[in-house]
Order: C-alpha cells, then structure tokens, then sequence
C-alpha cells in the first residue's frame, strides 16, 4: 500500500499556502456568482418599481395630466399644491445658524425678531402671545420651488408643511427607504396602495 510522501519544511509551508490560495479563489468565486445575481434581482426591482409608478398614478396627478416641464408655473404650484396638502393657514420655514452648525424649522411668522414683540427664544413660538403666522400662499410656493434667498437661513428659501391638520387628519403621508432593500420595498408600498385603492406617488431621489 502506497502512501503519501510526507512534506517537511518549504514544502510543507508552500503546501499550506495553496490550500490557503485555492480556498480564497473558491470564495472570490462563491462571492463574484452571488453579486451578479443580487444585480440581476436588483434590476427587476427598479424595472418593476418604475413600471408600478408609471402606471399608477395618484388623483392629484390624474388631475392635471398635462402638467410637464413646459407647462406654466401657475399649474406647476397647483399640482405641488394638491400632492403636499397640509395646513393653510401656517407654514415652517427652514433656519440655520452658521455660527452654532445648528438648523431646523420654526413657523414662518410676521413678527418673528420684531424688536419688543417678539419673545424669542425665551418664548417659544407655540405660546407667543403675538403670533402673525404666515398663510401658505402660491407665492411662498413659487419661492420654495425656485428657491429664493431665505431671510434667516443664510441660504435658499425652504418651505416646511405641517400635514396634521387641526382635526387630527391629513391629506398625505410619507415614506423613505433606504438600505439595500429600498427598492423591494418602495414597490411593495405602491403595489399595496394599488390593491387598497390609496393614492400613491413615488420620487426617486
């Protein structure tokens, strides 16, 4: 019965980092096997997402299919208008302090720094007594879209919404995914909202 010769010393050593070798390949392979078909499902995915979004679109949109790029500003504000409904009479505007790296959003109000009136930040905003809160308006919404310059942020003007109502209902909810899954996701929202007859729009970002 034959046996194997025994490896001693360089040998043996360089033996060992074959194996080694051979291993790392085998998983390089295992890995390069399972990436391209986690591409494969990935672009089914987005194609499906895609396909779902585009042909099912929310009433808001239905309303107004003729609005694109072209169309004018005043249709443009309406369909915003219609898909980000939220209070009317109050809006959130975006700050940033540049000096504390500090930002966030507070309502947009007419005696907001007014010398003598304005309580700020000792006062908060929800208990001033002299609250001159700032309608949402087609104006402040075409200011939002071009983005004018902000008067306390230092940059572009960024309107908020707040979408509860004083009723405690709204007109919209949102939702963002992220992670690897975020597209399996986004469509399973859609398709579900499709079966449930909800209104559904999707923005990649």
């Amino acid at each position: 019965m034959s046996k194997r010769p025994a490896l001693s010393g360089g040998a043996e050593i360089a033996h060992e980092f074959e194996v080694e070798i051979e291993r790392i390949r085998a998983r390089l392979a295992a890995n390069e096997a399972e990436r391209k078909e986690l591409e494969a499902v990935l672009r089914d995915l987005l194609s499906r997402c895609s396909a779902a979004a585009a042909n099912y679109s929310s009433p808001a949109i239905a309303d107004a299919p003729g609005v694109r790029a072209a169309s004018s500003t005043t249709e443009k504000i309406a369909l915003f208008r219609r898909l980000f409904a939220g209070r009317a009479d109050v809006f959130p505007v975006r700050w940033e302090n540049r000096k504390t790296a500090k930002s966030g959003y507070a309502p947009a109000c007419a005696n907001e720094w007014v010398k003598g009136i304005c309580g700020k930040p000792q006062v908060k905003c929800g208990e001033c007594p002299h609250q001159a809160f700032i309608p949402v308006t087609d104006d402040i919404i075409e200011k939002h879209l071009r983005g004018g310059e902000g008067a306390h942020s230092g940059g572009d003007f960024v309107a908020g919404v707040y979408p509860l109502l004083p009723d405690e209902t709204c007109w919209f909810l949102a939702a963002d995914f992220d992670e690897e899954s975020w597209a399996a996701d986004a469509l399973a929202v859609l398709e579900t909202c499709q079966a449930k007859g909800v209104p559904a729009a999707l923005e990649r970002s």
